[in-house]
Parts: structure tokens; C-alpha cells; sequence
């Protein structure tokens, strides 16, 4: 059976759908602001903050949960040049 998702696609939509739900969260709360009663806005969007704020955590424990998997695994052995190494001459810059 075929992956459908690269490997790091599900951090990338996760970060993306926090971001998205922040700015949306912003605007809806700017372009709905009332100046008799500042805090209605914020707070019939406080929804949107909290989804952005999820996305954002889990995005952050998935990111630090990989760290520490790389950082179980062993050093990698460096990797030694495919073949002999040939230095070319620089070239006679010089006209007759």
C-alpha cells in the first residue's frame, strides 16, 4: 500500500492550519470590534485562538519528540570520497 503523506507533510499541515486559524482569529476579531463592548469580539473568537494555540503545541511536541529520536540513534561514520581525488593544474593565464 502506497503512503499518501511524505514523511514531515502532517507537522507542515499541522503548523499551517495554526497559523491559518490565528490570522482568520485576528481579523475576525479586528473587523468585528465593537467600541461599546471591546471584549464581544475577542471573546465569540476565542475559539479560533484556542484551535491555533492546539495546532501549535502539538506541532511543537511532535517537532521535540523527533529530536530526541535522532538523538538516540548512533553517530553516523563519515562518508569517505567515491574515488581518487585528482587536482588539475590551474591554467596558464599568460598571452603571447
Amino acid at each position: 500500500m502506497k503512503r499518501f503523506w511524505a514523511p514531515g507533510m502532517g507537522r507542515t499541515v499541522l503548523f499551517s492550519v495554526g497559523v491559518v486559524t490565528f490570522v482568520i482569529g485576528v481579523y475576525q476579531t479586528l473587523a468585528g470590534n465593537d467600541p461599546k463592548v471591546p471584549m464581544e469580539s475577542l471573546q465569540r473568537n476565542y475559539w479560533l485562538f484556542m484551535i491555533s494555540l492546539a495546532c501549535t503545541m502539538y506541532y511543537r511536541y511532535l517537532k521535540q519528540r523527533e529530536k530526541e529520536r535522532e538523538a538516540a540513534l548512533p553517530p553516523r561514520a563519515p562518508l569517505k570520497p567515491a574515488g581518487k581525488i585528482v587536482k588539475i593544474p590551474p591554467r596558464n593565464k599568460r598571452r603571447n
